[in-house]
């Protein structure tokens, strides 16, 4: 019976990590590579007609980003909302091109070899 308990309380333990992890870390981007933009047009529009009638509207880019390094690539990537202009973008990248998440960040925080080639 003691056995049983603590193998019991084992995977309750495994089950309560296991929860936290799926809640508070974003697997999109662990593992990624991070590059840097700036907005500098509006986005593309594109209209999405859902199940229930309503439409959904998502925008488009197609803009060069540059990571740490300065190695410079283009990206192609969506936002739920057409993103403000001027606004520096931390990019993750995974597979050489596919963008799986973005933060907006400032100029500062941004690495100097990408400054460089944003300004």
């Amino acid at each position: 019976m003691k056995k049983f308990l603590i193998v019991v309380g084992i995977l309750f333990a495994l089950g309560v990590v296991g929860v936290f992890a799926i809640t508070k870390i974003d697997f999109n981007r662990m593992n990624a590579d991070n590059y840097y933009l700036q907005i500098t047009e509006d986005g593309i529009p594109h209209d999405y007609k859902l199940d229930d009638g309503s439409v959904m509207t998502t925008y488009s880019y197609q803009l060069d980003a540059t990571n740490a390094d300065g190695k410079t690539i283009p990206l192609k990537f969506t936002a739920q909302k057409n993103l403000r202009k001027d606004a520096y973008l931390k990019m993750y990248v995974k597979k050489d091109d596919q963008v799986s998440s973005y933060d907006e960040v400032e100029l500062e925080d941004i690495p100097n070899k990408a400054q460089k080639q944003l300004k």
